[in-house]
């Protein structure tokens, strides 16, 4: 199964543009090799990390956007581990998120449905028929700070 991944990884600050690209270059490798696919590369350069990692305050960050199998990520995170120039990285899984706000998204959807037709209505709004605030109906009188209104 394909799902989209997130990866950060964080290069020592004492390897060269070229160690970086090769880095990726091996990255791109194991992708290609395994059946993913990387949809986006963005090189955020060399920036302070947060706290102190070893004897390193400073890293060149990598992001890479990763369509691939759980499998391709359990690779990629076990060479990272082995990478000298590699301080830290991370693995996020980003296709979960919109899995949950569809689930409920539908099951919204089907209460509603189900609600108006027990109230007779059509199972789906029909268009103009909608939530409160018409246009013609901009003020709201029961947060009028005025007394005596």
């Amino acid at each position: 199964m394909t799902r989209k991944y997130e990866l950060v990884y964080i290069v020592s600050p004492d390897a060269t543009d070229e160690q970086v690209a090769d880095l990726h270059t091996q990255v791109d490798g194991i992708v290609q090799r395994i059946g993913g696919q990387i949809e986006k590369t963005d090189n955020w350069g060399r920036r302070r990390l947060a706290y102190e990692i070893g004897r390193h305050k400073e890293g060149t960050y990598v992001l890479e956007v990763i369509n691939g199998s759980g499998e391709l990520m359990k690779e990629i995170d076990r060479r990272l581990k082995v990478f000298d120039l590699v301080i830290r990285h991370l693995v996020v899984r980003v296709d979960e998120e919109q899995e949950v706000i569809e689930r409920v998204r539908g099951k919204r959807t089907e209460t509603s449905r189900r609600r108006r037709l027990a109230r007779g209505l059509p199972a789906d709004r029909l268009p103009g028929e909608g939530q409160r605030g018409d246009s013609d109906d901009d003020r709201d009188d029961r947060f009028d700070m005025r007394e005596g209104i």
